[in-house]
This record gives structure tokens, C-alpha cells and sequence, in this order.
């Protein structure tokens, strides 16, 4: 029994991911158990503040860290007691934290993730590894999207390409060929549900839109998807990855604003959809082979109308989830940062340089021992 635990709290804020996973010596994969957890509303509040504004004081950036530490330790404690589990059952934690600000191009990159792992450490009492991303951008490349690895140790195929989509508040793509002649390709597409949610909140009170009914309701508006399109970042050439401190409600406000009072609101949401399946489908469309399949993971995985009109602009090629290939789509990020603490732990790199840019392979994280 190897066991390790892997947290996620991604773009999306919509809760803290805990997933425990059992690695043989050869490293095999084997899902135990899973659960998301809310973040409570006053936390919640503030770093939806935090990541918004990107601005705050440096006690008050103390102090969000160590409360987001304490949560996923006391999350991580009362989980393993639901499994009838104890600290010394686990190898290791890996928390991925949550990204305040990813700044990977500028003059001193950097991306910074919170979630204090000392607290965490301290909490459960078992080793804690965290701060996956800043070793990579030190080796030269992005720091992200760093799931690629594990998508291609779990769902590689010698019978076809797959492109693995995890659709959470940012979209990012791994496009994995059936031939170990070719590199796997990773990088964040653009927007995946943080401006469906945002939008859907201001206008519904809801937390998302159950299934996308809401924008299955409506039209797509083409002259505003054309000005959404515009934005830069879309024919940035790869590796390249982007997060919140971009696609914010600051970014869609300023976008938008010219179009307040002439598009009903259903249809701001419809253009939405039809913005996060347009980039991804062209970038799938630019990147991948003619023999491929898609499989969906993240929050957008239940996103039925999203499914639809990527399946449309993806034409015959299938989309599913990844459940069809071995693992729940809600739990695959959670699952990717329990695999690279085990890679971690056996000083095995986690990174991949065709995906992030770095100039070589790299052991990720900062190491909290017990």
C-alpha cells in the first residue's frame, strides 16, 4: 500500500478537490476515494477579492494563506476519517494551492500558489509537498499546465491520438499521439467556465449553469464573439499558459461593456459557450493529428450543451469523458497532484518540456517532511 493524497483548488473556485491514490512500486495508478469540498463563503469571498483585484496588503496575503492551509488540513484530516484512514496510512500530500497570480513571461517570472503547506503539514502531520510550478519556470518554461504528465502516464493509448481537455475556470488541453516518436503537447486554451460562472451568478444567483441549459436557451451573438476572439492571447503561439490575473471579471466587463444593453442576457451566456468551444476545438484542430479522440475532465465535463457544440466543431471526431477511459472526470486534477507527490518523493521529474518549454526535465515542488 503506497498511498498519497492530491488537492486541487482550482480557477474555478467552485470547491477544494481531495483525492487518494495508491502507486505500486512500478508506479501503477489505482484510485482509492474522492470528494470536493465548499470553501467556506467568507474565504471564498476573499480570495475571489484577492485574485480579482490583484491587489491586497501583505498581512492581509499572510493571512489568507494561512487560513486556506488550515482548511485543506482539517478537510484532509476529516476525509481520511471518513475513510477510516490515519496520517500514517499516507506517503505524502500533494496541494497544487490556489494560483493568486501566474506571471510566466515577465522580465522575473513567477506564479504564485497559496495554501500554506507548513500549516498543512502540521495539521495532518504528514509530509506536504506543494509549490509544483516555480522549479519548472526556473528550468525555463511556463509552469503550467503541469497535468500533461499524468494524463500521459494514465490515459496513453497505442491504438490512437487522444486529446485529454480539462475544462475547470481556465481550459487546457493535452494532446497525447499514439506514437513515442511524438511529443506530447500541453497548454491552457483560454477560458473554460470562469466567465460562465461569473456571468451566471451576476444574472441567476446560481453558481453555474446547471448542465448549460440556461445558454442552450439562447443565440450566439457573432459580432461579439468576434471581439472576444480578438483578444491577444488567442494566437499566442506555444507554450503558453494564462489563469485569472487575464480572464477576470475585469476582462469580460471591459469587453462586454459596449454590448450591455443590445444582447440579452441568455445570449451573453450562449456566445460564452460558444467562445470556450471555439478555442478549444481550433486548437485541438490546429495541434492534433486527423485520427483522434477527446475526452473531457474538470467541472465542464457536466456542461451538457458545452459537449455539444465541441462535438459539432469537432465534427466526426468522438467526445466522451474521461470516465470512459478509467477515471471520473472530477477527479482528475486532484488525482495528477497525488502522482506528482509520488514522483516527487522518488526524485523522479514531473514536468514535461514539450508541454511547458523548459529546457529539461525537472523535480517539482517544495518538500514540508514530517
Amino acid at each position: 500500500m503506497s498511498y498519497y493524497i492530491g488537492v486541487m483548488s482550482g480557477t474555478s473556485l467552485d470547491g477544494i478537490d481531495i483525492a487518494i491514490a495508491d502507486f505500486s512500486d512500478s508506479g501503477e495508478f489505482d484510485f482509492i476515494a474522492a470528494q470536493t469540498f465548499p470553501i467556506p463563503t467568507e474565504l471564498h469571498a476573499k480570495l475571489l477579492q484577492l485574485i480579482t483585484h490583484q491587489e491586497t496588503s501583505l498581512e492581509n496575503l499572510g493571512a489568507i494563506d494561512i487560513a486556506l492551509g488550515q482548511l485543506i488540513g482539517q478537510l484532509i484530516n476529516q476525509f481520511l476519517i471518513q475513510h477510516q484512514l490515519c496520517s500514517d496510512d499516507i506517503i505524502a500530500i500533494g496541494s497544487h494551492g490556489q494560483t493568486t497570480f501566474h506571471s510566466p513571461n515577465g522580465s522575473y517570472p513567477f506564479s504564485q500558489q497559496i495554501g500554506n503547506a507548513n500549516v498543512i503539514a502540521e495539521v495532518t502531520g504528514i509530509t506536504t509537498i506543494a509549490d509544483f510550478r516555480q522549479r519548472d519556470i526556473a528550468a525555463g518554461g511556463q509552469g503550467a499546465p503541469l497535468v500533461p504528465a499524468f494524463h500521459q502516464a494514465l490515459f496513453s493509448s497505442s491504438d490512437e491520438d487522444r486529446v485529454i481537455v480539462n475544462i475547470g475556470g481556465i481550459s487546457n488541453l493535452t494532446i497525447i499521439p499514439f506514437s513515442s516518436d511524438m511529443p506530447v503537447i500541453g497548454f491552457d486554451t483560454g477560458p473554460g467556465n470562469v466567465l460562465l460562472d461569473h456571468w451566471t451568478q451576476s444574472q441567476l444567483k446560481e453558481p453555474y449553469d446547471r448542465g448549460g441549459q440556461w445558454a442552450a436557451s439562447g443565440q450566439c451573438n457573432d459580432e461579439y464573439l468576434s471581439l472576444l476572439l480578438d483578444e491577444p492571447y488567442f494566437e499566442q503561439t506555444i507554450p503558453k499558459s494564462t489563469g485569472r490575473e487575464l480572464f477576470n471579471s475585469k476582462w469580460f466587463e471591459k469587453v462586454t461593456n459596449p454590448y450591455k444593453h443590445t444582447i440579452n442576457p441568455v445570449d451573453v451566456q450562449t456566445t460564452l459557450v460558444e467562445l470556450t468551444a471555439r478555442t478549444i476545438s481550433d486548437e485541438i484542430q490546429a495541434y492534433a493529428s486527423s485520427n483522434y479522440r477527446v475526452f473531457i475532465c474538470g467541472g465542464g465535463a457536466h456542461n451538457d450543451y458545452l459537449l455539444t457544440r465541441l462535438q459539432d466543431f469537432l465534427g466526426g471526431n468522438q467526445v466522451s469523458t474521461t470516465e470512459v477511459i478509467g477515471l471520473h472526470p472530477d477527479w482528475v486534477e486532484a488525482c495528477a497532484f497525488a502522482w506528482l507527490a509520488y514522483r516527487t518523493m522518488n526524485k523522479q521529474a514531473g514536468n514535461l518540456p514539450s508541454v511547458t518549454g523548459a529546457t529539461h526535465p525537472v523535480i517539482l515542488g517544495a518538500i514540508y517532511p514530517i
